[in-house]
């Protein structure tokens, strides 16, 4: 958590749009980042965790409800936390977070 915070507050700092966090979203005692990020969010877009998990069903099946994929805004910025696998990196990039990505910094500068 100290880790993400001090992330946060660089992002800030250089006046980031959008933070990706890689990792730590799973159900494990050392998995954080989920936790840390759903408490500072403001805004939740919940749909995010809701696609990744059903694209991710359709190549993972049922250890697709593990996932704590999570998005949201904070200090008007976008944060984005995707499993650390690099097919889940390589999924939520290609299919979730590349296709919205101006969107999505055009949004939350409004």
């Amino acid at each position: 958590p100290a880790e993400i915070e001090s992330m946060l507050e660089v992002a800030e700092t250089l006046g980031a749009q959008i933070v990706i966090f890689n990792g730590g979203t799973g159900i494990s005692k050392r998995d954080s980042t989920y936790d840390t990020l759903a408490e500072r969010l403001e805004k939740t877009l919940p749909g995010f965790g809701e696609i990744f998990r059903m694209l991710s069903w359709k190549e993972i099946g049922a250890a697709a409800m593990l996932s704590r994929a999570i998005a949201g805004t904070y200090n008007g910025m976008i944060l984005i936390a995707v499993p650390g696998s690099p097919n889940a990196v390589e999924l939520a990039w290609e299919k979730l977070i590349e296709p919205e990505l101006a969107h999505l910094a055009w949004e939350v500068g409004r």
